[in-house]
């Protein structure tokens, strides 16, 4: 949300602070700025000017302009604008300034002409988007309401909660109360007209739009709006389009009401607030066509549809400059209905994004009162028919609040005096009264009623934010502190992310959805999955079973930036339980992606297994699953059950590469723990090492022959580990030959050549009773 800094200014009596310390005050006391951008400094030097002649340079289409300025005299200039007349009052920028685009205004020779300055259009000035012309003065109201400004931007997640906050006058109340000047009122409700109302509105559902103003206006001209209006909206980031359009905009960034006008004349009938029919279109102001179903709310006419109520306007009904007599309209609507059309249409405006932060429903009367002032200045001659047309249901005054003084400070953690207490809520435009000593009774404005201050609690953020939360001793509460019970499932978690990171992978985090086409892609149909009843987005309406696919998801995206990479991540998998609740499983899966042969990271990946559940088993799966390579699919062993799964991607499911996951389920590992490891003291006595090759065919395992070795060399065996593998000649078809390394030794003595040959002859005599041959 962007906020002029001098709108505020005219909002707020004698503001001396600049800009960016009002940017930090702001984010101090009510809500975040994301910074301060100054714009429009050159028109502190630009001045009006008179062409006085017009001569065409020859070979392009740029003319030699002669022009008398108010500040600096007659300059010559080389134009292009195809608007550049004798007679016209335009925009003169002189030599040495510099344009909010970073464009430098400097003397130049053009085809042969010296260009002293230049003239500008709207958008080079920063007061519209025009880059068609330079822009056309009227005498009398040329330049002077026009000057630089700056824009201090406020984060919108931290006002979502403030829906008075979206509108200029907000924001001037928050910095009125925080700086102790006085707030001006913009509006003047006198203006609004009595008498029967000309035009006839009906609301169908007062819970679906509380209240619906309206006013009727004759002898409308519709022509661009005057510069100064034009500045203000350019400056906050809307688009000037004319004055009608333009005055609705004004007030919707002032007090923070949206408006809609609509060609009186394109009417049939009087107003009518209803939810739209089955399949009703709505022909919108963007071009777009829109269906709408029985949960959305219209603004129709008697012949039907005029507008998505609180989203867009529609084309039928649109001002155009033939129009002579409008409706302006002012309503309000049901926050969560607003919010919830929104998201079905895909629409999201500036008028939506206020209705969804439930706006103030006295504010319709209000936003009329201020657009009528406004019409009668941007459009001369401008009459109102009739008396104002109001629908609504009563408006009851939300419920006051007893704030007891001690409670607050014992709340705040300090002392703040009574009267600083009055003055600050009253600042702030809530109304105090005292019953009794040490009790206040706080009335609650109406804009801050809708979803903000209700309770007494509210009220102690409103006055601990402007005394400011530095302002309060910082001390130790007050309360027995205990060391909370041990959580062996988190501690256990935190292990895994510590080990996985130390492998070199990187720690990824994706929702807990996923998309039917996802599940598809994995073979699943969507009844296996857990549905989610209001989704986020379309295309999370599932809970995910199993965590591949997010992963799947961060392969492709990642394999377009990098080579190789390896990630991992933590998550549940939701799986469906007929007649309870949904069953959460915790897993790890961890994936390497690379553009070569992928053997290596299969590897990796069994050694990251290795190190979670140190014993486990890795042998092939019996039967791989579809999404899984035929060749590279393993099941984990953990004290012989399954825990997990270690397998290359199906090549159809990783384009441009091999990806391949390590998925465990982390309930199955934790509880296969081997025991925690006693510690043992160094050996005193050196080891022996010797080498044994084993035949054996050629899928055998070395796994399997690494277990029996194991077994054969009892006590006296100290680690074995493998060294190569070896096929071919002169080994037969079929057969390879499988090498380790032997480390044997004695806890109490060194073992002679002896001792030695016994260990080696028992394990080649085992070896060959369970059916293996041994090379020499």
């Amino acid at each position: 949300m962007k906020f002029s800094y001098n709108w505020l200014h005219e909002l707020v009596e004698g503001l001396a602070e600049p800009p960016e310390e009002l940017s930090r005050l702001i984010t101090m006391k009510t809500a975040e700025s994301e910074g301060v951008e100054r714009l429009g400094a050159v028109l502190e030097a630009v001045s009006p000017a008179r062409v006085l002649s017009v001569e065409p340079i020859a070979g392009g289409h740029n003319v030699k302009a002669v022009v008398e300025t108010e500040r600096y005299g007659v300059k010559t200039v080389v134009c292009g604008a195809p608007n550049c007349k004798p007679g016209l009052l335009t925009a003169y920028v002189p030599s040495g300034v510099t344009l909010d685009n970073g464009k430098a205004i400097r003397k130049a020779v053009i085809a042969g002409v010296e260009s002293d300055g230049m003239l500008a259009s709207g958008a080079e000035l920063g007061v519209n988007r025009d880059h068609e012309g330079v822009v056309e003065l009227v005498a009398g109201a040329a330049l002077e309401r026009l000057k630089p400004d700056a824009v201090i931007e406020i984060d919108n997640k931290s006002i979502t909660h403030r829906p008075d906050l979206w509108g200029h006058h907000g924001m001037a109340r928050e910095v009125a109360a925080f700086t102790g000047r006085p707030l001006r009122e913009p509006v003047d409700l006198s203006r609004l007209p009595q008498g029967p109302p000309a035009i006839a509105v009906r609301i169908e559902n007062f819970d679906l739009c509380p209240r619906y103003s309206a006013l009727v206006f004759e002898n409308v001209t519709v022509q661009p709006s005057p510069l100064w209006l034009q500045q203000r909206l350019e400056v906050i980031g809307l688009n000037p389009i004319n004055n009608i359009v333009d005055v609705t905009n004004y007030v919707m960034a002032e007090i923070a009401q949206p408006m809609h006008a609509f060609d009186a004349d394109r009417l049939k009938g009087g107003i009518i607030v209803r939810t739209a029919r089955p399949k009703e279109f709505v022909h919108a102001l963007n071009g777009e066509t829109y269906e709408c179903g029985e949960t959305n709310l219209l603004i129709a006419d008697e012949a039907g549809a005029v507008a998505i109520g609180g989203v867009i306007g529609g084309m039928e009904s649109a001002i155009s400059a033939p129009t002579t007599r409008i409706v302006l309209e002012s309503a309000n609507f049901n926050a969560a209905s607003i919010r919830k059309t929104s998201a079905k249409l895909k629409l999201r405006t500036d008028a939506s994004m206020r209705f969804e932060k439930a706006q103030d429903p006295h504010n319709t009367v209000r936003g009329l009162a201020r657009a009528v002032q406004l019409l009668e200045v941007v459009s001369p001659g401008i009459r109102l028919v009739g008396g104002l047309a109001d629908c609504h249901r009563e408006l009851p005054a939300p419920p006051p609040i007893d704030l007891p003084l001690p409670w607050l400070y014992r709340k705040l953690g300090r002392t703040v005096p009574r009267e600083e207490v009055v003055r600050i809520l009253e600042s702030l435009a809530f109304g105090v009264t005292e019953p009794e000593p040490a009790l206040l009774r706080v009335t609650v404005p109406s804009w801050r009623a809708t979803k903000d201050v209700s309770i007494k609690d509210d009220l102690v953020e409103e006055i601990g934010r402007m005394i400011g939360y530095a302002s309060i001793p910082l001390q130790a509460p007050l309360v027995p502190a205990a060391v909370p019970p041990a959580n062996p499932e988190r501690e256990y978690h935190h292990a895994v992310r510590e080990m996985a990171a130390a492998q070199g992978f990187t720690e990824v985090h994706n929702y807990s959805f996923l998309s039917e086409e996802a599940a598809a892609a994995f073979g699943w149909a969507p009844e296996e999955h857990v549905r989610v009843a209001n989704p986020i987005a379309s295309d999370q309406s599932l809970m995910r079973k199993s965590l591949l696919p997010g992963i799947r998801k961060n392969l492709l995206e990642n394999a377009r930036h990098f080579d190789e990479f390896r990630l991992f991540e933590i998550g549940r998998e939701i799986h469906r339980r007929s007649g309870s609740l949904p069953e959460e499983v915790p897993h790890l899966a961890a994936a390497m992606f690379t553009r070569g042969d992928g053997q290596a990271q299969l590897f990796e990946l069994k050694r990251l297994a290795e190190c979670l559940l140190p014993g486990c088993d890795i042998r092939p799966a019996a039967a791989p699953l579809p999404w899984e390579h035929p060749a590279r699919a393993y099941d984990v062993l953990g004290q012989g059950a399954a825990v997990g799964r270690l397998f290359e991607f199906h090549p159809v499911m990783i384009e441009g590469g091999r990806g391949a996951v390590l998925d465990l389920n982390l309930a199955e590992t934790l509880s296969r723990r081997p025991a925690e490891a006693r510690y043992q003291p160094l050996r005193r006595y050196p080891a022996s090492d010797f080498d044994l090759s084993v035949i054996a065919p050629e899928r055998a395992l070395a796994g399997d022959i690494e277990k029996r070795l194991t077994e054969l060399g009892g006590a006296d065996l100290i680690a074995v580990r493998f060294v190569v593998k070896y096929s071919g000649p002169p080994l037969p078809a079929g057969a390879k030959s499988v090498s380790f390394r032997l480390t044997v030794g004695a806890p109490d003595r060194t073992l002679s050549n002896d001792d030695v040959t016994a260990i080696r002859t028992r394990m080649i005599e085992g070896m060959r009773a369970a059916g293996y041959e041994l090379r020499a």
